[in-house]
């Protein structure tokens, strides 16, 4: 019965792994019911299975029509993907072939220009994105080997046929969170064939489905992000704020506020929950005591006014006007 289970567990590992089945949509019954399995010794992965596949239908609700196909990426990409061994490889690799079969066109181009300013790269975040495309290729390198163990101990290919430069795997190991990984190349290099180095594959190929999606959801909103960057690079800085509250008798509130530069939280901002900035477009929105708020401002005067107005949660609205006092300090 043991056998049975383990290999049942193996072949349910390795189908999780294939990219339609997780770009699916689940039902959320289902969901639950994969998430609550407990089957005996292959309860505890299929309710890790069960979860990831979940969290990431979920996630991917509303655009799963543009998940990549990692399947069809990983065969067209065979023999790129077996000589990757070094970063410069790995970007290469992503340029040219696997950023734009994974619907990033925009991070490919970008990857590809020579010569960008120290600045550009960095309002760009050229740093990292490269580093994201090195651990998607990492990805994808891991996931092929781990599919291709699963096939020779199936019997489907020669074990002889895979081999694994110590260079790769170095370097795959440098660029991803791939617990089972050591595991699988120490019991790979014994030689033997078992259940249990078909489970531990599985294990692997799901450990590198997980960071190749983490990953390309990381250069997907890249975009976002740089705008967030730029407009948080603006409202930076040390600001007077007039509040004019309609509902409390027109009565106003004056306060000093220092918005933080990117990259840094908005811990200097009690309550500060978002921050939404597209072009001269400024959405806050405040949550305190079980209260919330929203600010709608528009940039002025070359960036040193702020004008727009509030509603909250208590019925409350209003003006809120903002004068620049003091430049960003980074």
């Amino acid at each position: 019965m043991v056998r049975y289970c383990e290999f049942f567990e193996t072949a349910f590992a390795r189908h999780l792994t294939n990219a339609r089945l997780l770009g699916s949509h689940l039902p959320s019954s289902m969901c639950i019911s994969l998430a609550l399995t407990r089957l005996g010794s292959i309860g505890t992965l299929l309710t890790l299975l069960g979860v990831l596949g979940c969290a990431l239908s979920w996630a991917a609700a509303e655009e799963a029509d543009s998940l990549p196909d990692w399947e069809r990426i990983i065969d067209a990409n065979q023999e790129r993907l077996a000589h990757v061994e070094s970063d410069q490889t790995a970007r290469e690799v992503f340029v040219n072939a696997v950023g734009r079969a994974a619907g990033l066109q925009d991070v490919a181009g970008t990857l590809a220009i020579q010569g960008l300013s120290s600045q550009v790269a960095k309002d760009l975040m050229v740093p990292h994105i490269t580093t994201s495309a090195q651990r998607l290729v990492a990805a994808l390198v891991v996931w092929r080997l781990a599919d291709r163990m699963m096939q020779a101990l199936e019997g489907k290919t020669a074990r002889t046929e895979i081999v694994i430069p110590p260079s790769q795997a170095a370097w795959a190991t440098a660029n991803g969170r791939f617990p089972s990984l050591d595991e699988s190349f120490r019991r790979w290099g014994s030689g033997e064939s078992t259940a249990t180095d078909a489970i531990v594959a599985g294990r692997v190929a799901q450990e590198a489905s997980r960071q190749a999606m983490e990953e390309w959801w990381r250069l997907k909103s890249w975009k976002d992000r740089v705008r967030n960057a730029r407009g948080q690079s603006r409202l930076c800085g040390t600001w007077h704020w007039v509040i004019h509250d309609h509902q409390r008798h027109h009565e106003e509130q004056k306060l000093s506020l220092v918005f933080p530069p990117p990259g840094v939280d908005g811990a200097q901002l009690p309550g500060l929950k978002e921050t939404v900035i597209l072009g001269d477009v400024v959405y806050l929105r405040w949550e305190r005591e079980g209260k919330v708020q929203e600010d709608s401002l528009l940039f002025s005067k070359e960036g040193h006014r702020l004008e727009g107005t509030f509603v909250n949660s208590q019925g409350g609205w209003g003006s809120i006007s903002g004068k620049r006092m003091a430049p960003c300090t980074r």
